[in-house]
């Protein structure tokens, strides 16, 4: 029986199409350059972060943040920002009395952007607000804590192999790895992925018929 299902964030909730559109604009490169770079780095099994070192090499990531904030051109998310099935499928679990989570490898500014949406979830929370990260065992462990459910009833969804599927794994959640974003979508069939994954899923909304199985 599954009784909380914890969300990754970018790319399984939210499109990442204006945060690497705006990292484009803030370096003064095409907005199809650094998309293609990021491909590349993806494809290499690379942080995404190393996109804008291939831009600008030797670039401090964390003082191009807070001077893109300084300037009044940092983080931003609304409505257009979360995929089509995404208060659909929370709802519909909500419903069924799933605890649902929202947990992913963001900003402390980006969970306080999260939570002005107002998701239909239980709880908003992320790796800058808990100091700790994905792939580290301690997210993980931080996850279980706020899941309220025996690791073997709580599922984590996410799109991305070594900081979502593998870890969450190791730690003994269930894992759905969905299709989407460049993650999702070059390492969908990867034999490791197949092999770890409890389920791969197109969207969200496959999950209300796992709960219910």
């Amino acid at each position: 029986m599954i009784e909380t299902i914890v969300f990754d964030v970018g790319e399984t909730i939210t499109r990442d199409d204006r945060y690497w559109q705006s990292w484009a604009d803030w370096l003064d490169v095409p907005r199809h350059t650094l998309s293609a770079l990021v491909g590349a780095v993806v494809a290499r099994g690379q942080d995404n972060a190393e996109a804008l070192r291939l831009v600008r090499p030797g670039v401090d990531v964390a003082a191009e943040y807070r001077a893109r904030e300084a300037a009044g051109q940092g983080e931003y998310l609304d409505e257009s920002d979360l995929y089509d099935d995404v208060r659909p499928a929370l709802s519909a679990l909500r419903e069924l009395g799933v605890r649902v989570i929202v947990a992913g490898n963001q900003t402390s500014r980006a969970g306080e952007l999260l939570r002005a949406l107002d998701l239909p979830a239980d709880l908003v929370v992320t790796s800058g607000e808990w100091g700790v990260a994905k792939p580290q065992p301690e997210f993980f462990e931080r996850v279980l804590e706020v899941a309220q459910a025996a690791p073997d009833r709580t599922v984590y969804v996410g799109d991305h192999p070594a900081n979502d599927i593998f870890p969450a794994k190791r730690a003994g959640l269930r894992v759905a790895h969905v299709r989407r974003g460049p993650w999702g979508h070059l390492w969908a069939d990867d034999a490791k992925v197949v092999a770890e994954a409890d389920w791969r899923i197109d969207g969200l909304g496959r999950l209300t018929s796992i709960v219910a199985d």
